[in-house]
């Protein structure tokens, strides 16, 4: 099932991607898009929105309705989410956000790097995350935030298959694992 709400999602980020690109709205979208994905990570209704089953198309639709005119959501934006709605797949717009980001970031020869962080980094921080990474990897680099405060200090980095992990709670872990053998 995974798989096919993974094929699903990429067929969904295909079409908005296409649409975007023949409205010259691929950073307006992105925009919006990046904007919904911190509020997944930050918002229990609006997960219980996309999710429910209880709810109907209906109130689905308004509710995503009513999400764009808050924050201000480019028109095709907010009319793909409409469409998500009404076709009862709103629940893969996580898988959908991650693919057209990839999709947008492969397009322009960029990497895309997961950055994980306790606390939410300001515009220094990002930028020097940004510059170290590119240095690394060797050309542009498009990096997507998150904040996981269960990581109590530290980040942790994904660049395609290779991750850095320098977060307080891994090294509480290997120090923890450590005593065991010592004790």
């Amino acid at each position: 099932m995974a798989s096919q709400s993974k094929g699903l999602a990429a067929r969904y980020a295909l079409a908005l991607y296409e649409l975007a690109d023949d409205q010259k709205a691929l950073d307006d979208v992105a925009g919006d898009l990046t904007s919904l994905r911190q509020l997944l990570a930050e918002s229990e209704e609006f997960v219980r929105l996309i999710r429910s089953p209880v709810l109907s198309r209906a109130d689905q639709t308004k509710g995503v309705a009513a999400l764009c005119d808050k924050f201000g959501a480019n028109p095709l934006t907010a009319k793909f989410l409409g469409v998500l709605a009404s076709n009862r797949r709103l629940f893969a717009l996580p898988g959908i956000i991650t693919a057209y980001l990839e999709e947008l970031a492969r397009r322009r020869g960029e990497v895309a790097a997961e950055v994980a962080s306790a606390v939410a980094l300001s515009e220094d921080e990002v930028q020097a995350v940004t510059d170290a990474l590119r240095k690394v990897v060797g050309q542009k680099v498009s990096v997507n935030l998150t904040v996981d405060p269960s990581l109590i200090g530290g980040l942790i980095v994904r660049v395609g298959s290779r991750m850095i992990d320098s977060s307080l709670r891994t090294k509480l872990q290997r120090l923890q694992f450590a005593m065991k053998g010592v004790g």
